[in-house]
Order: C-alpha cells, then sequence, then structure tokens
C-alpha cells in the first residue's frame, strides 16, 4: 500500500499519476487531499490491518503540515519508507525530519522528470521495504522457542541473508497446523526448532550451512580457478568484490554469515557519504550484494575459510567443507568479532535476552520492556536510538565516567539527548545477569561509588568492543601483539620476484600477493567508509601483483 497526500489537487493529480504509472498494480495507491485525510486514511488501514510500505507527503498543509502526518504514519506503521515534498525553501524542514522522525528522504518540487528525480528515490526504499517485509503465509516458516538460543540464531540467519520468513511459537495453534503434515509427532518436535521451507521440506535444528544449502543460497563453487577470492563479506569485502569485478578480475567473496558483516546489524549510519538520510546496515549490504552480482562476483556464503596456502605464482584457500579455491591473489576482509561480557550468567544467556550487536530481529519483541545497552561507541547509540521506537525505555550503560562524549559522535549524541525514553549512566558496569528461560534482570554497579542496583530487563545488547578473530592465519601471515594482521611497512622487507624484488603493497601481508583489509588489519581506523577504502584500494595492488 502507498499512500500519497497533497492538499493542492494539481499537485496531488500530478504525484498520483506519477506513482500509479510506476508502482500498480504491485501496489496498491491510496490519496489524500490534505493531513486530516491522510492521518484518517493510515487510522483505517490500521485497524484492518493492512500493510503500508510507502508515504509521499507534501510538508506545506494546513492544519497538519507533512512532517507531522509521517509521524503519525510512523506511529503506526513502524516500517513505514517517508518520503517528504519540499520547496526549495523547506531545506531545514526537512533535515529536522531527519533527525526527529527518521525522515528516509526529501524531493523538492518540482520532481520533473520523474525517471531521474522521483522513481530511483522510491525504487531504493521499495526494495528495502520488500527487503524486511515478513509475508503471513508462504516463504519460510520456522517454529520453535521464542527465547531459545536457536530460534534466534535462525532468525537472525535469515534476516540478514534477506530471506522472508514467518516466525511460530512453539505449542500455538498456527505451529501445530504447520507442523500437522509432518510425519514426526508434534509432542517430539516440542522443544526443537523446525525450518518449513516452501517446497515442503523440514529441517530439524538445522545449521546455518544446512539451512543456507536448502534455501539455495551458493555455499560452493565449481569455479577451478579466480583471479581474486576476498574472505570477508563486509564493508571492505564487497568494495573489494565491486571493484576487482568491475575491473575483469574473476572475483569470489567468501562470507561465513551473511554479507554486509558487523556494519550490516547496525540499525542506522547517518554519517555515510552521499547518503544525508542515513542508511541501516542491512540497506547498505543488500545495495551491495546486488551490486556486487550484477558485476558477476561469486558471492559464497555461508562457508567458512580455514586456510590459506602458498603454491607459487597461486595462492590456495581451504574451506570447512574440505574444498579448495585457487587464487592469483586474495584479500583477507574477515573483519573482528564482538568481546563478549564478562559477567556472571552472560555466556548462559547467550541467545536468550543477551545479544551481540544490535540484533534488529529482536526489536519488536522489545515492547513495553525496558531494554539495556551496553557500550559507548556509536554502534551503541544507533541500537538504543532504534530500540527506543519499540521499549518503554532504554538505559546505555557506559563504563567511562565521562560518559558518551569519549567515544561517540556528536550528532548521535545530540540525537540520545532528545529521545525521552532514553537514559545514560556513566561510570557503570554490568556484574551479573540473571534468569531462568531468558533473561530477567541485570545487575550493575556504579564504578565511582561502588554502589550496586538491579534493572529488570528482558533484552540486554552488548557493544564493549572487538578482538581480532585470526586464529585460523596462525603460521601463514604476521599479526601483530593483539592478533591483527600486518601490512606494508609493518610487515618490513621487501617481497622477492623472479623479475626483481619490489617493495611490500600498502596493504600486502607477509605473505606475497595476500592482502588484508577493514577492521582485521592492524592499524585500520573502525569505520565503514574507511573499510570501503581499503577494499577499493586494494584491488589496484592485485592487479599490479598479477601483472607480475
Amino acid at each position: 500500500m502507498l499512500l500519497v497526500v497533497d492538499d493542492d489537487p494539481q499537485v496531488l493529480r500530478a504525484v498520483r499519476a506519477d506513482v500509479r504509472s510506476r508502482y500498480r498494480p504491485a501496489h496498491r495507491i491510496v490519496a489524500a487531499d490534505g493531513g486530516p485525510e491522510a492521518t484518517q486514511a493510515l487510522t483505517e488501514l490500521a485497524r484492518t490491518g493492512a500493510e503500508v510500505a510507502l508515504v509521499v507527503s507534501d510538508q506545506r498543509m494546513p492544519q497538519l503540515d507533512g512532517l507531522a502526518v509521517l509521524a503519525s504514519a510512523r506511529e503506526m506503521f513502524p516500517r513505514v519508507k517517508m518520503v517528504l515534498l519540499t520547496a526549495y525553501a523547506d531545506t531545514e524542514v526537512a533535515i529536522r525530519g531527519i533527525n526527529e522522525i527518521q525522515l528516509d528522504y526529501y524531493v523538492t518540487k518540482p520532481w520533473e522528470p520523474p525517471d531521474e528525480n522521483l522513481y530511483p528515490v522510491l525504487d531504493d526504499l521499495l526494495d528495502e521495504w520488500w527487503s524486511t517485509f515478513r509475508p503471513q503465509h508462504g516463504g519460510v516458516r520456522v517454529v520453535g522457542v521464542p527465547v531459545a538460543a536457536e530460534s534466534h540464531r535462525v532468525r537472525d540467519f535469515l534476516a540478514r541473508n534477506q530471506v522472508p520468513y514467518e516466525f511460530l511459537a512453539s505449542g500455538s495453534e498456527a505451529a501445530a497446523c504447520a507442523l500437522s503434515p509432518l510425519d514426526q509427532p508434534s509432542e517430539e518436535l516440542a522443544d526443537r526448532l523446525v525450518a518449513l521451507l516452501p517446497d515442503g521440506t523440514a529441517l530439524v535444528d538445522p545449521s546455518n550451512e544446512q539451512l543456507g544449502a536448502a534455501l539455495g543460497l551458493q555455499t560452493g563453487t565449481e569455479v577451478a580457478y579466480h583471479d581474486l577470492v576476498v574472505v570477508g563479506g563486509g564493508p571492505a569485502g564487497l568494495a573489494a568484490g565491486v571493484y576487482g569485478a568491475s575491473e575483469g578480475l574473476g572475483t569470489a567473496i567468501i562470507e561465513r554469515e551473511a554479507p554486509g558483516g558487523q556494519a550490516g546489524q547496525s540499525s542506522r549510519i547517518e554519517n555515510y557519504l552521499g547518503f544525508p538520510v542515513g542508511l541501516s546496515g542491512a540497506d547498505l549490504a543488500r545495495r551491495a550484494v546486488t551490486q556486487a552480482r550484477r558485476f558477476g562476483v561469486e558471492i559464497i556464503s555461508p562457508q567458512e575459510v580455514v586456510g590459506i596456502e602458498r603454491s607459487d605464482p597461486y595462492r590456495v584457500v581451504r574451506l570447512a567443507d574440505g574444498s579448495t579455491l585457487t587464487a592469483g591473489a586474495v584479500i583477507l576482509a574477515g573483519g573482528v568479532r564482538y568481546r563478549l561480557l564478562d559477567a556472571p550468567g552472560a555466556g548462559e544467556l547467550a541467545g536468550r535476552g543477551v545479544y551481540y550487536g544490535a540484533a534488529m530481529t529482536e526489536a519488536p519483541g522489545c515492547e513495553g520492556d525496558h531494554v539495556v545497552v551496553i557500550g559507548g561507541a556509536n554502534s551503541a547509540g544507533q541500537a538504543a536510538v532504534h530500540f527506543s521506537r519499540y521499549a518503554d525505555h532504554v538505559t546505555i550503560l557506559v563504563r567511562d565516567p565521562i560518559g558518551l562524549p569519549k567515544a561517540m559522535s556528536s550528532y548521535l549524541i545530540d540525537q540520545i539527548d532528545a529521545i525521552d525514553n532514553i537514559s545514560v549512566r556513566a561510570g557503570a558496569v554490568v556484574t551479573k545477569v540473571e534468569g531462568g528461560e531468558q533473561v530477567e534482570r541485570v545487575e550493575i554497579e556504579d564504578r565511582t561509588t561502588g554502589v550496586t542496583e538491579a534493572i529488570d530487563t528482558h533484552h540486554v545488547f552488548v557493544f564493549i568492543g572487538a578482538a581480532a578473530d585470526t586464529g585460523w592465519l596462525d603460521d601463514v601471515v604476521d599479526r601483530d601483539e593483539r592478533g591483527y594482521v600486518l601490512t606494508g611497512p609493518d610487515v618490513g622487507g621487501r617481497v622477492a620476484r623472479p623479475d626483481g624484488d619490489r617493495d611490500r603493497f600498502l596493504t600486502e601481508t607477509s605473505m606475497p600477493g595476500v592482502f588484508a583489509v577493514g577492521d582485521i588489519r592492524s592499524g585500520s581506523i573502525k569505520r565503514v567508509a574507511a573499510a570501503v577504502g581499503e577494499g577499493s584500494v586494494t584491488v589496484a595492488f592485485v592487479h599490479q601483483h598479477l601483472a607480475r
């Protein structure tokens, strides 16, 4: 369902005609000739259970302006995409909308021609909306215990791989109905996780690899040789894949979980160049994957790399399933792993209320809860802002007694200060996590006074830094004392070649022809834009390596 709003009859006819010509019959188009009429239409659509994907509203309307209409739409339909039609002088209003209601885009009137100024905007927003749409029927159905770690793992895997699914709680009438065609008695599946695929296949307690293979994700390749193999599908790896393939290199990306990496789990990235209204990590990953595939990149996921061997002039990449890929060059872009919360009870309740990263699939379940976010960097702040839309209250716990300014961007601090249901506790740490089947409370300690208190919660999201995940690179490349991969001048020495020694390339590791980019590289800047830059620049070094 798409809603278009404007109090000027001529403009309303124009925008309705343009939207209809592009998006019917896939979407029903509803028009409203003013703010009150729009909110009435939204209320009726919410009452009937309709799904509203997009609202396009004029700003300058009497009684209710465009921002008020869009704010109502967001409240009734949290996933809705919002576009504001503005006059040239309304730029400050649009920016206020970005900050206050997370406006997705604003378009200056007139938007002619729509093929250049309107449709690309709406296409992107609708693509993003569809990528997260969960149909009530059809697609993958997952039956499991809602608070079980296995349920969280599978839901997270499907969401991050942009596979539409419906989750059914074990013991519910809907779950019993879904399981009824199976030969196995339903009582035997009471505590098991079952994935029901559209073709009728039922997988009981599947691993990510088994589920990915059954869904048709590419978990291997029949191509014997690639010019470039990229290990890791985060922003750095995807950038390397796009630039490599677009410049004629046969390229494969191997990702062990889902394309996008940790950045793909971010609820909102607002300082990425070229996206003035920001974008979610999932949207960035979706765009990058689409771009990579358009250039012919093979994205092999879920699949894990367990070793790299030198067999001059090639590099042999060994996979967890025992297969190998031969490459002219390899780029390590595997990123890092989340640092675990060191508090009694945190390990036992991981995936059952303790989550690492934004865990976007858990956001709807936070409704009415007091959410605890641990950490003081941008990722924690972005998550707190996102969860505040669902939770009654969000408490950010920051170890540093100074609070947020030390590690968080100022724009994000301003957003948090303006949200009533977010509070920040500086100098506070979690000392215990308690619960049975799921988290029930956390104990926190004020590091200055030593006073402890308890917060009742079912949702704890942890952002306390990351550690190098490079144990599999023992005896492969040199690393620093923290496990991050050394490159360029930090390695030292020159690279011996049959045609003469050469300097080591800036991102080249101690094994010639193997490069490291992004968070895995020692001394890297932990920013999405920096990772994308390293990934793209390193392709130039790969060309020089292959040319020799």
